[in-house]
């Protein structure tokens, strides 16, 4: 029986100063300004032809650790950060194929600022744009933009349904055919094919149409995170592709099944939306070397406790220098990113909270991949058959040269020599290329 193929995505954890600290970072203290790292991060895994290169954000500097930003600034965690649609429209000059996915916000973009940004990378990359649509996780963020905090979980998300509904109207507002061009006319566009939406619901008012011209793709791909129940209703109402972190293959297939039978109850065709799982692979020349890379790893996690812990409580909105790291963990709620509490409360059980944060996120997310890239490409075949599809997220939190040349000239070719993922484009648009297996 024949390899089923399955996709492969880079989920760029914000575009500054990578891994700083970190072995193998060159010089990116003094050159990340210039964007060249991210962009040499484009053009390698457009190389290996995959699907898209998704760049996360956050618009705020983290203060979840004792009420201070110290520890932040001081370790570089999360900033600098660069606005990433302007990181994004660097990296669609510097590639042909690969879809480009920029984080914007619903509480930090108007709904029309969302459209006219995204319709004109979709317009400029020649239709390989995404939007990864987020309503935020921190308060701090939203006081940077006037207000007092979030909105609650579920509300953001009711006030996300009428934010896409304005953006894809507003996208809408161009029909087909509505640029004519004709120089015997002397008309460039028909009046009639674009008309205001004059949109006004609960929460939004937008009332067009947009001035920047019709999409490529006819509406830029949407890429979400549903991790929530709430979340997973919004993902399967409106995603075409969904970051998913769940630890374990039941977990994964779970997911996956949860979010297909959403869609078809939604009326949605379950095989439009590509579910991707996030992994950080560990890989070496041999399985005993990349193991070796591994321990080491967990060794240096266990030194930097206060660190780890900020780094979740700066997604998470909790801060954990309030608990006893030799206590249980327990139950904990947040206002913020519930799906990496949920999985990180999973993972910990009954544990300390001082053994759950080593191993949280040390080693390989939703799954754990470690060994040499046949082995590694072995194991995501075996994984991805259990699970169903549709395939893999990088999530490296050091991302260095180094690393992205490992994925790309070690993993890659083995997954290709399989028959597991594309050796070529064959289409022009990242919806295409997602809908293309």
């Amino acid at each position: 029986m024949p390899a089923k193929p399955f996709h492969l995505a880079w989920f760029l954890q914000g575009s500054s100063i990578q891994a700083w600290g970190e072995p193998w970072i060159g010089n990116i203290s003094e050159d990340w300004m210039s964007a060249e790292m991210f962009l040499d991060l484009a053009r390698a895994i457009e190389r290996a032809c995959f699907d898209y290169l998704l760049i996360e954000d956050s618009i705020y500097v983290g203060e979840m650790w004792q009420g201070s930003r110290e520890i932040y600034l001081k370790n570089g965690m999360s900033i600098p950060r660069q606005e990433p649609s302007v990181v994004a429209t660097l990296m669609c000059a510097a590639t042909q194929h690969l879809g480009i996915v920029p984080t914007l916000s619903t509480f930090a973009y108007h709904p029309y600022l969302t459209a006219r940004i995204m319709g004109t990378l979709d317009q400029i990359s020649g239709g390989r744009a995404g939007w990864n649509m987020v309503t935020g996780s921190a308060d701090f963020g939203a006081m940077n933009f006037g207000m007092d905090r979030l909105p609650d979980h579920d509300l953001r998300y009711d006030m996300a349904d009428e934010y896409v509904d304005v953006v894809t109207q507003l996208w809408d507002s161009w029909q087909p055919g509505a640029i004519i061009a004709d120089p015997k006319s002397g008309v460039l566009i028909d009046p009639e094919k674009v008309q205001p939406i004059n949109y006004k619901g609960e929460y939004y008012a937008s009332r067009g149409p947009l001035n920047s011209g019709p999409c490529p793709q006819g509406r830029p791909v949407i890429a979400q995170a549903g991790g929530s129940a709430r979340g997973r209703a919004f993902a399967a109402a409106n995603a075409e592709t969904i970051v998913v972190h769940m630890k374990g293959v039941d977990q994964m297939k779970g997911y996956r099944d949860d979010i297909r039978k959403r869609m078809a109850e939604a009326g949605r065709d379950p095989d439009t939306c590509k579910v991707l799982f996030l992994v950080a692979p560990i890989l070496a020349e041999t399985d005993e070397d990349a193991q070796d890379r591994a321990n080491r790893r967990m060794a240096a996690a266990g030194r930097n406790l206060d660190v780890k812990l900020a780094q979740l409580g700066w997604s998470t909105n909790i801060d954990f220098s309030q608990f006893d790291l030799d206590q249980p963990v327990g139950e904990l709620t947040t206002n913020g990113h519930q799906q990496s509490l949920a999985q990180f409360l999973r993972k910990a059980g009954k544990r300390t909270l001082r053994e759950a944060i080593t191993e949280y996120g040390t080693l390989g997310m939703s799954i754990d991949l470690i060994g040499s890239p046949a082995t590694v490409a072995a194991k995501m075949d075996e994984v991805m058959q259990e699970v169903g599809g549709d395939g893999f997220l990088f999530a490296l939190g050091n991302v260095n040269r180094r690393n992205v040349a490992e994925i790309t000239e070690g993993l890659v070719p083995e997954l290709q020599q399989r028959g597991l993922t594309r050796r070529a484009y064959t289409k022009k648009m990242l919806r295409d290329n997602l809908l293309e297996f």
